[in-house]
């Protein structure tokens, strides 16, 4: 069935139908907020024994005591575990403090007063782009818009972002420093990028030299399912390319201990490396070493860290197959609405073409609160009116099961509307 072809009258009455149900909804007075990816109460408990054990944990592990100065890459244990989730080497990683997008904001900062590896500082050119794959993670668009870069969008496709449209925008303008990657279980669309799409960046020939992949690897542990999908290593086939300068890694325990009290990193080549730790050694005189042995001890390497996501996986994965069921007994038949099915990560792309921003509307005025409708675009624009990301990692089973049934009433009375002009 598609909306476009049904005939006014039917709409009229489809209307007046989906109308007194919504109200129905709206009247029972439930609030729920779906704006953000957060880990509900259940999740933040998984991590608890981290603290309890806090005063046991062995603070001279590295031979330094992290309860002092010193160590201004970070412990050299904690670099070493990260290391294990990039797939480098422990001195190609800094060990920072809780929010990989700090670190992000951090390096952009960095290149425009400084320059990147003795370029020019990109706040004294005429022109700084960056490339952004839509629906993408909002928080990468305002650090752009932040700093004044303008940012190009392209398609992110069921591969990842439209690489044809990436070579051609990068190769021949200086002015391109950088495109932004939430490569493995993608916000919002749940993408994993392809082995060939990472090829692909990782052999890019940009015409600036001090372009950068800002590798956004959030969700790189987070499956929802026991089976894990592959990316595959940028780091290694940039080596093999040559690029290794190239490329910028960034990834962070925000959601697998506690959002904004975990442990963030990043992960680059040599140069890089020693290029942003001179610039650091003026912001900081090392990070919280306390809370990256309390991290060290807690997550142990990378396989207790897998098991530890199961118990998230366990949490999450009904209120994702929840949705999908729901939104398939209202919608299996229609055209005009289509949803991901990640496996991973923490969000939901829906589309419905032309309706997002009314949706949203009647969502919230019934009690239901998402992420403003273009968001998941540069500068907020939608130029189609479709994405809304779903976030149903805090509500409880009950609060989802209302939740998807005022999105499913906003979604008809919103194309009732639409159709019926």
């Amino acid at each position: 069935m598609n909306f476009k072809y049904i005939d006014s009258k039917q709409l009229e009455q489809m209307l007046q139908t989906e109308q007194k149900a919504y109200k129905k909804l709206a009247k029972k007075g439930v609030n729920v907020d779906m704006t953000r990816g957060r880990p509900c109460k259940e999740q933040l408990q998984i991590a608890m024994p981290m603290l309890e054990n806090a005063a046991k944990c062995n603070f001279a592990m590295s031979g330094f005591d992290a309860r002092n100065y010193g160590e201004p890459a970070g412990v050299k244990q904690a670099r070493e575990l990260f290391a294990q989730i990039f797939g480098v080497k422990s001195d190609e990683v800094i060990v920072c403090d809780g929010s990989s997008l700090d670190i992000m904001y951090t390096v952009v900062q960095f290149a425009l007063q400084f320059g990147i590896l003795g370029s020019t500082p990109w706040n004294k050119l005429d022109k700084v782009k960056f490339i952004c794959p839509a629906p993408g993670y909002d928080r990468h668009f305002s650090i752009c818009e932040n700093f004044g870069i303008d940012m190009i969008t392209v398609p992110m496709l069921e591969d990842g972002p439209d690489m044809n449209l990436v070579e051609r925008l990068c190769k021949d303008d200086e002015s391109v420093k950088g495109i932004w990657c939430v490569p493995k279980y993608s916000n919002p669309t749940g993408v994993t990028f392809s082995d060939k799409v990472v090829e692909r960046l990782a052999n890019l020939k940009p015409a600036a030299k001090d372009f950068r992949v800002f590798w956004d690897n959030a969700y790189c542990v987070h499956s929802l399912y026991d089976e894990d999908v592959k990316l595959k290593n940028i780091m290694d086939v940039a080596k093999k390319a040559g690029n290794q300068d190239m490329i910028y890694e960034f990834c962070s325990t925000a959601k697998i201990t506690f959002a904004g009290s975990g442990v963030a990193a990043f992960a680059a080549s040599q140069n890089n490396v020693e290029d942003v730790m001179k610039r650091m050694f003026f912001k900081k005189i090392n990070p919280n070493k306390v809370n990256q042995v309390m991290h060290v001890e807690f997550l142990q390497d990378v396989d207790n860290i897998k098991a530890i996501m199961k118990q998230h996986a366990d949490i999450l994965r009904p209120k994702f197959e929840l949705f999908d069921v729901k939104m398939t007994e209202a919608f299996n038949d229609v055209d005009n609405v289509t949803w991901s099915k990640p496996l991973g990560g923490y969000f939901i792309s829906l589309d419905v073409p032309h309706c997002a921003k009314r949706v949203v509307q009647l969502a919230k005025d019934a009690g239901v609160k998402f992420t403003a409708a273009g968001s998941t675009f540069p500068y907020g624009i939608d130029d189609n009116d479709s994405n809304i990301r779903i976030a149903p990692s805090v509500p409880s089973l009950d609060e989802m099961q209302f939740a998807i049934d005022v999105l499913i009433e906003s979604i008809r009375i919103a194309l009732c509307e639409y159709y019926a002009k």
